[in-house]
């Protein structure tokens, strides 16, 4: 059968059969797939009321903020947007009561983005139901197929350089 890709390539062939379009069938499926993905993921939290980006930013502060939170900093290498961006995200977050601003405790000068109650709650709830989904996403795989992919990207993902969250 075979997907777009495949079709894309068949089309290089045929017009540059002088080009060896085999990148393609690698990039090309990172790329179609992240938007794929990307689009499933944002209809799944918004059907919970949230956007992709808020979930993003919940999470966060809920795996590697502990109590007193992280500075705007750190979420925002975390969440590799502009600190504009991570302003107006966190004030978004502030005004629908998932996070709030409190001065550090190590440092007066700096201010520290933690979750409300409600805003642990919510991410504590959604958590479970994001990886049903993310687990429905992936069933076409096999758990072998998913160790194997899992790998490959991993290392794909270290020789680019990808190997901080910062």
């Amino acid at each position: 059968m075979g997907d777009a890709v495949d079709l894309i390539t068949e089309h290089w062939g045929r017009e540059r059969p002088d080009m060896d379009v085999s990148p393609m069938h690698i990039i090309g499926r990172i790329t179609r797939l992240s938007r794929v993905l990307e689009q499933d993921l944002k209809r799944f939290f918004a059907g919970h009321g949230l956007e992709f980006w808020e979930f993003d930013v919940l999470a966060t502060l809920r795996r590697s903020g502990g109590e007193q939170g992280l500075t705007a900093g750190a979420l925002n290498r975390a969440a590799m947007v502009t600190s504009g961006a991570i302003t107006n995200r966190i004030d978004r977050l502030a005004a629908k009561g998932l996070v709030e601003r409190v001065p550090c405790p190590e440092d007066r000068r700096s201010i520290r983005v933690r979750l409300t109650t409600e805003g642990r709650e919510l991410i504590d709830e959604l958590l479970p139901l994001h990886i049903a989904n993310e687990q429905r996403l992936l069933e076409a795989l096999g758990a072998q197929d998913r160790e194997e992919l899992t790998a490959l990207l991993r290392r794909l993902a270290e020789a680019l350089g990808d190997t901080k969250l910062d």
